[in-house]
This record gives structure tokens, sequence and C-alpha cells, in this order.
């Protein structure tokens, strides 16, 4: 008599047949019959993959299944790649140690930086941005910091600025070292703050007040120390602050200064000889024309070079560097004959409103006509006619000729011996503060965000201002790192921007599995693992 039995297994038979060993995967259903246990086989699984088979196994063992989306999921996803990048890369440069202090305000500090770097925006917005990301948990900060503690953090690092900045300069500068720096300014919504003040505004700004700030960096451009003043601080001004800086608060005997033109004037000259500084820096157009016409050099020398050494008794001790460029003297020949065509554009609607009996006083028409030639700086290139009811213009061509004859022509002065450093290499260094101006528009742009600044108390724009360079600091030292990634392919990894783009879908994704929560980091792609390699970061 047959018992029916619903119990299956996977069984698994071999036969030898003419030497050779054949295996058959059976499944198979066990009965009784006549009180003993037989098999009976229902289906031949052998043409079946591996592991098809052993999940049936498991089956008829009593194991259970659920599909992958029902037993994996992903219950929450933060930013990690670009935050642990930026702090990762900040910890090698050991900025974490200079900053020193306690550990909960350096974690602070911290994550305004990298938060600066990745995703600028008001204190506000950078304290809720951290729960959006793994910083939290990288700096072993609470899930929720109040905004007011990071404006607090802030008040502390400004206090801190000065021991931070002397740690930089003793890193990065040395006694006769290049030393680059440039002013800058931003502007300010509001107008409560102290430093705000009405000055010449290079965010092309006008009617908005402003504050100025002049950053010192290594002959790199690595920036070292930045110091903000009232908007209406001139350059020259604003040097002085920093040679008392060099020398008084770094200590060193001797450096070479360079800045531009409208920085390192007459005066600082002066003082610059008196503690024994070298400096370079370059003439002003109208200098560059009377060594011409003193027939310092020849226009013909350019045939064959581009940088001609030169003395002039002006210039004591002093070496002068004349320098062609031809890329410049295609650009301001371009600028300024578009300048000349906007400039008569509106002297034209002038003229017909003085023919048209609208203006007639010629002082009102001088005011009129003052605004516009004043506006692109061409008043020198107009001949003028102005009187009662009268007006005529027309271009001083033999004015203009005489300024382009020397267009493309800039000559650089130093006072930085032969056996020092050869004329080339003074030309290159003054070139290096291309480096500074880089790190304005970097500290400016999208990137940092300075600007536009809405903090109203003095003490909270220097902190502010500080953070930036700070976070300056850590992107130069990144992309000095991506440089060789930067020139294999420039539209991949030509900006920090887009390489934070390219690191921010990293994502640290909490997952739920099989009753199990657990951290999964997602698998960087080629590029971001080039990335990665590039700034010797590894994932974790």
């Amino acid at each position: 008599m047959k018992t029916k039995s619903n119990a299956m297994h996977v069984a698994i038979t071999k036969r030898e047949y003419k030497g050779k060993t054949y295996t058959s995967v059976l499944l198979r259903q066990t009965y009784r019959e006549n009180g003993k246990v037989k098999h009976r086989t229902l289906a031949n699984l052998s043409a079946l993959p591996p592991e098809i088979i052993d999940l049936i196994r498991r089956a008829l063992k009593g194991e259970k299944f659920m599909s992958a989306s029902d037993a994996f999921k992903i219950t929450s996803s933060k930013a990690h790649g670009s935050v642990f990048a930026v702090l990762s890369t900040l910890r090698q440069t050991g900025l974490d140690k200079v900053l020193g202090g306690d550990e909960r305000w350096r974690s602070i500090v911290l994550g305004m930086i990298v938060a600066r770097l990745v995703k600028p925006g008001s204190k506000r917005f950078t304290a809720a941005y951290w729960q959006e990301t793994t910083l939290g948990s990288l700096l072993s900060l609470p899930e929720s910091v109040s905004p007011n503690a990071l404006y607090d953090a802030m008040d502390t690092l400004l206090k801190r600025q000065a021991a931070i900045e002397k740690k930089l300069a003793k890193k990065h500068l040395e006694d006769g070292a290049l030393v680059l720096y440039d002013l800058s300014s931003s502007y300010l919504e509001g107008s409560h703050c102290p430093l705000a003040e009405f000055g010449y505004s290079r965010d092309k700004k006008r009617g908005k007040k402003q504050f100025t700030y002049g950053l010192l960096t290594n002959k790199e451009g690595c920036p070292v120390a930045i110091e903000v003043f009232p908007g209406n601080r001139t350059d020259a001004k604003t040097l002085e602050d920093q040679i008392t800086r060099l020398r008084e608060q770094y200590g060193f005997r001797r450096v070479v200064l360079v800045g531009d033109r409208g920085m390192i004037t007459k005066t600082r000259i002066a003082d610059l000889k008196e503690i024994g500084y070298d400096w370079i820096t370059a003439l002003r157009a109208s200098d560059i024309q009377h060594l011409y016409e003193d027939g310092c050099f020849q226009l013909s020398l350019f045939d064959q070079q581009d940088i001609v050494e030169i003395e002039h008794p002006d210039y004591p001790d002093e070496r002068l560097g004349v320098c062609r460029n031809p890329l410049m003297t295609e650009e301001r020949r371009r600028n300024r004959e578009q300048l000349l065509a906007i400039t008569e554009a509106n002297l034209e609607k002038i003229r017909q409103r003085v023919e048209a009996g609208r203006l007639v006083s010629a002082d009102k028409i001088g005011l009129a006509v003052g605004k516009v030639i004043a506006k692109n700086k061409m008043e020198k290139h107009f001949i003028l006619e102005i009187a009662d009811g009268v007006f005529n213009y027309a271009r001083d061509e033999e004015r203009i000729q005489k300024e382009a004859l020397l267009d493309g022509i800039y000559v650089v002065r130093a006072s930085v011996p032969n056996e020092k450093m050869a004329m080339t290499e003074v030309i290159e260094t003054y070139k290096g503060l291309q480096e500074v101006e880089q790190a304005f528009r970097n500290m400016k742009s999208m990137q940092l965000e300075l600007r536009p600044v809405f903090h109203r108390l003095e003490d909270r724009v220097r902190a502010h201002v500080f953070l930036c360079m700070l976070a300056y600091y850590v992107q130069w030292h990144m992309m000095k790192k991506l440089r060789p990634l930067r020139e294999e392919d420039e539209n991949e990894y030509g900006s920090f921007k887009l390489v934070m783009e390219r690191l921010d879908s990293i994502q640290q994704n909490t997952v739920e599995f099989a009753g199990q929560v657990f951290q999964q980091l997602t698998e960087p792609n080629e590029q971001q693992r080039k990335i990665l390699d590039a700034l010797g970061v590894k994932l974790k």
C-alpha cells in the first residue's frame, strides 16, 4: 500500500559507463510503500545552472527567499565623496593642526571650511547642509549644530587669526623669500558696517559701499595671510601694514616683495630700502613713455628679442626689464578702438542735443561731456570745443598714435641684484601676481562666494574673509595635486567646481538587508577614482 508524501529533495547520482563518470542532478520525492521508504524522480535538473540548483535545494530545506527589491532597501543617503576628499586633503596639509584650539571648535571651523568649498552659503545654510552630508560624523559633531555656534566659532577664529597666519608664514615663507601681495575689494549689502566706504570698485558695482582686503602669498601663489581694510583704503597704504607684518610679526630680515605698479610707490620703496627689503614691480604707462622719449630703448630691439634690460638715472640701484607681449598689443588696440567708438557715439548724442537747442549752456554741456569721457578714461584722446550753444569733438589722432606705439610694452623694475636673479626670472616672478589675482577670483566667484557680504559687524566681515582664505588654502593644494589630470583633460577636470560635482555623486547609503542595517558607499566610477588617486585619498 502506497502512502503519499510531499517531501522532496535534490539528489546527485553518479554512474560509470565505458570509463566515463556521468553525474545527474535529480528532483526526487520520498514516499512509503508497504512500510518501506522509496524515492520517485520528478525532474532532471542537470541542465540547470548550479546557482539555480542551489536555490532549489535550499528552498526544499525550508529556507525562505524574497525579491531583491523587498530584501534590500536604502533608507537614507548622504553626500560623502566631495566632503571626504576636501577634509582628507585639508588634513594632509596639516591645516587642522595649524588651527589649534579645542576639538569641538576646531571641528566646527573645519566643517565651515569644507562647506565653503563644496556648497558655499550663509552660516544658517551651512548648519543645515551639514545634515545632508557625512561631515557631522567625520568631524564627530552633534547631529544638529545651531547657526549661533558657527558665529561663535568665527569670533574665536578671528582672535586666533594672527597666530594661525604666523604658522602659515613659517611653513611657506623663509628669510629672503619672494612674497607676492595684491589688493582687491568686495561690495557689502547694507551700509551699517564700519568698513563700508566708497572707493575704487574692482567689482564694477557703482553706488555700493565696499571693503578692501590684501592677500599675501608665497611665490607659487599659496595664501599665507589676509587683511581687511575700509573700502577707501589705497593700495600703497595697505602695503605699509604688510611691511610691518613681515618685519615685526614674522621676523623676516630680508624678503623680495612683489606688487603691482599702484602698490609699490615711491614712498613705499623708501620704506623698503630703509629696512633692507628688495622689491619687484612695474612702471606706469606715463613712465614708460618718458623712457622711450629719452631714447632708453628702441622698438626695433624687439624684432629679435622680447626682453631688453636697461638702466636710467631716475631709478638708481634698480634694474629695468623692458618687455613686449604681442597678445597684449592686439588686446590693447582692440580695447582702445572699442572704447573710442563707444565714447564717440555718446558724444554724438550730446552734439545732437546741442544742435537741437536742448542743451545750450557751456557749463551744462561741459558736465555732460565730462561724464562721458571720464567713464572710460578717454579724455586724453579727444579734442573738444565747448561754448554756449556750441559743441564739437574730434579724435586726437596724434596722441592716439603716440600711445598705440607702446601697446604691449611693459617695464618691470627690481632692486634684486643680477647675481641673485636673472632678468628673465624677475619678469616671471612679476607675472606670478596673476596667481594672487586668480586667488581673488576664486574667493569672489561662485566657488567660494566671498561676495556679496551681508555681515553687519566689522569683526564678522574680517572672520568671513579669513575663513574664505583658509578655504582657498585647501583648494590651492587640491588643484596643485590635480594639475596632471587637468593637463590630461581640461574639459573633464579643468575647474575645481567640476571636480566637486564629479565627487558629489559618491554617497554614503544606509541600507537595510535581511533585518540588518549597515552603511554602504557608492562605488566610484573611473573619473572619480582618477580624482581620488590624484589627491591621494582613499574612501572609507
